[in-house]
């Protein structure tokens, strides 16, 4: 049984966040392990192993990159845990840029002003990859919609070092 299976979801990106909490809260009430301390120990591991299966298909199919993965392994397209890079080379020469963008934000008179103008952009860019892969999701067209996964992987994990830096910024 796939995760969509297990929350009663239509396999696809696109899917009733409030359904699948819902049904996550159901499960996570009907096999939680402490409602089986008393049972025999078999019983007690098999409740321990669905609850873990719940968990993992639940943290799944909540986090958008996690559930686009996930789609793309059930289709035969399977990113998850891989290194490739890309081959965009105008997605690379952007990553130069922000990269260069981030390094330089130390020498700014207002970094807490540069660093909004930075998110700001680097999240419309999100968003539009975000709406790319919906798209090419939607339309089967997995090999585009694994590149944006890519460029999405990389762009969260640029959002995560501006987050530190800022963060940083508040601990001097």
């Amino acid at each position: 049984m796939n995760h969509f299976e297990l929350f009663g979801l239509v396999e696809g990106f696109e899917l009733d966040t409030r359904k699948l909490a819902d049904t996550y809260r159901q499960l996570q009430t009907q096999f939680h392990p402490d409602r089986f301390a008393t049972a025999p120990e078999r019983e007690q591991l098999v409740a321990v192993q669905r609850a873990a299966q719940i968990n993992d298909a639940y943290t799944t199919l909540k986090t958008p990159l996690r559930r686009a993965e996930y789609l793309l392994s059930l289709r035969g397209t399977d990113i998850r845990g891989e290194q490739q890079t890309l081959q965009d080379t105008s997605f690379l020469m952007q990553q130069l840029e922000w990269r260069e963008r981030l390094a330089d934000l130390k020498g700014e008179a207002d970094p807490e002003g540069a660093i909004k103008d930075f998110r700001q952009e680097i999240g419309h860019d999100h968003q539009l990859l975000m709406q790319q892969l919906t798209l090419t999701l939607a339309a089967g067209d997995d090999l585009i919609a694994a590149d944006c996964v890519r460029k999405l992987k990389f762009v969260d994990k640029l959002l995560e070092e501006l987050e530190r830096f800022e963060d940083s910024l508040f601990e001097s």
